[in-house]
């Protein structure tokens, strides 16, 4: 549709995915003519930032909302009616019925395409007290300003967080940062439920360490006072508090779509093809309301997210215009701030790649950002590949500073297929103040490769505690210090230092097959290869050191102190060879 002739672009909704769609559909073409309606006051504005207005660090609530109307219309000839909203889709006839929610008039209106950009409500638990005053979600600037009015104004000192997702860990970071006292409530047993629970734990602990209260495995099952005064949870303890804000997740609003017979997809969101078409010719949908796919297993995915919201508007306006954009899909990257801590994620988790029916390598690194005396702050890097192809999978960090960096980096390469051995390969930036010579990316790609190759690969924590509990006889030696050895070790190790090795590896029995480690992995892997360069045929470094070790055992004990429910004969050959 290329300016060869007039058509009319009728948009539903004005925040990311729409107003990229209508403007991506102007520079394709001068003489279409696009509107927006949008049932709200505000367009195109960061819903992504208001956790950050409300802390304090953005002071203007306009600073969100970058553009208005008229600038659209200035600059781009395109017509955005607020507080118009559209009750109906008639798809045979091409029309929609919009009202004018200010003077209540309804009127028709035509379309050739028509684009649903109608987002996604926050979810909001049927509890007794939930409308109370002083309760809020986390979605629009009316709630932005409303929140930060009530804190502004009605002495807040304790806060309630229901969900401990993107939203719920921003606003907990914001409000202690207020001097808030802020308990965090969740329903799982983990924050940020889209991480593996070994990174999620450290999650949580950084959240402990700056003093938000964590109640995991719970709800939310009243609301008391109006202003709320409490809220008490299914465990029957009440958490006195002046804020409850919920932020338990949000569903896409599909009602305009599926009265007009437009199908959704497993998500529930609607379902689009490659350029955001959907089952009812002449109709696309767009942002947090449609679902794409994950560009590592084909399947689909919903990923209600500013960034996805952009691109997939972008490819709509595009295709309606005669463009030859297409979606390749979405890795379902994310990052956020949590306190001085930066966490980052991207592709299949090992929970997600182990779903899909891949022979997964996992393993933890920690390196450096950049050299020790420059103040180099160590990194953690999850990393997941495929054993089969060497496919890198996924990766997950935290770190307080150059995480931001690296996640890129990871996906960036995931994007493009690498396998690990390409990471090691890639030319990146490096001069003290910025990098090691030896990036994190690179010595994450070196431990994949080595381990893709090993026969026999670092061992997990809990593929370790599995193996003890057999009882199969394995030897495990602690390389740190005797000071760090006597602080925590594994139950029955036995140790040498480091430097000790080589003279007193007689006191080992070679046969064993044995695991060697120390605090984040380095080491213990230089133990690795001196005891094999010594005759000693099966070693393995245990991945992440007594650091990993520590947060599998805060996160799996029991009255043994080991208990695991991995498979110990997975990804090695220990369980049939001992």
């Amino acid at each position: 549709m290329r300016d060869h002739r007039r058509v009319r672009i009728v948009i539903v909704g004005s925040v990311a995915a729409g107003t990229s769609a209508a403007t991506k559909a102007r520079r394709n073409s001068e003489t279409a003519e696009i509107v927006i309606y949008d049932r709200g006051a505000h367009i195109s504005y960061s819903a992504c930032g208001i956790p950050y207005f409300i802390g304090g660090e953005v002071d203007d609530v306009a600073e969100l909302e970058p553009r208005d109307p008229a600038w659209f219309a200035s600059r781009h000839n395109i017509g955005i009616r607020i507080r118009h909203e559209v009750t109906s889709v008639d798809p045979a006839a091409r029309t929609v019925r919009v009202t004018d929610i200010d003077t209540g008039r309804a009127r028709t209106e035509g379309w050739d395409a028509l684009v649903l950009a109608t987002g996604a409500s926050p979810i909001r638990p049927d509890v007794p007290g939930i409308e109370a005053a002083g309760v809020f979600t986390v979605r629009t600037m009316e709630d932005a300003c409303a929140i930060r009015d009530c804190i502004d104004t009605c002495a807040v000192t304790r806060a309630v967080l229901v969900g401990a997702g993107y939203i719920g860990l921003e606003m907990a970071d914001q409000l202690a940062a207020r001097g808030i006292a802020t308990t965090l409530v969740e329903r799982a047993g983990q924050v940020m439920g889209s991480l593996d629970e070994d990174m999620a734990h450290r999650v949580g602990q950084v959240l402990s360490d700056h003093g938000v209260g964590l109640r995991l495995e719970s709800t939310i099952s009243a609301i008391v006072g109006d202003p709320v005064e409490a809220v008490v949870l299914d465990t029957g303890e009440r958490l006195d508090t002046d804020l409850v804000i919920i932020a338990v997740g949000v569903r896409p609003n599909t009602a305009l779509a599926h009265s007009a017979g437009v199908a959704l997809g497993t998500s529930g969101a609607i379902a689009v093809d490659e350029r955001m078409a959907t089952n009812v010719p002449g109709i696309w949908a767009v942002g947090d309301v449609a679902e794409t796919r994950s560009s590592i297993t084909g399947k689909a995915l919903w990923h209600p997210q500013g960034s996805t919201a952009n691109r997939m508007g972008r490819i709509a306006g595009d295709a309606i215009t005669g463009g030859d954009l297409i979606d390749h899909g979405i890795l379902g990257t994310g990052i956020f701030r949590v306190f001085d801590t930066t966490v980052a994620q991207t592709g299949l988790t090992e929970r997600a790649a182990t779903e899909h029916g891949y022979d997964t390598v996992v393993l933890h690194t920690m390196k450096a950002d950049r050299p020790a005396y420059l103040d180099g702050r160590q990194i953690l890097i999850k990393s997941i590949a495929d054993r089969g192809t060497g496919r890198v999978l996924g990766a997950q960090i935290i770190g307080d500073r150059g995480v931001d960096k690296r996640i890129d980096v990871l996906a960036t390469a995931i994007s493009l297929g690498a396998r690990a051995s390409d990471l090691v390969g890639l030319d990146l930036a490096y001069a003290p103040p910025f990098a090691p010579a030896k990036d994190p990316v690179h010595y994450t790609g070196m431990a994949l490769v080595n381990a893709l190759r090993d026969p026999e690969p670092p061992i997990t924590p809990a593929q370790l505690d599995a193996l003890l509990l057999t009882g199969a006889p394995v030897q495990v030696v602690d390389v740190r210090s005797a000071v760090q050895f006597e602080a925590s070790h594994v139950a029955g190790a036995i140790h040498i230092p480091l430097g000790q090795l080589r003279s007193r590896a007689h006191e080992l029995d070679a046969s064993l097959p044995t695991v060697t480690y120390c605090t984040r992995g380095v080491a213990g892997n230089t133990a690795q290869h001196i005891l094999r360069g010594l005759g000693f045929p099966r070693v393995r470094a245990l991945s992440g050191g007594s650091t990993n070790y520590l947060v599998h055992q805060a996160l799996n004990t029991s009255d043994t102190g080991l208990a695991s429910t991995e498979d110990p004969g997975k990804g090695h050959t220990w369980a049939s060879s001992a």
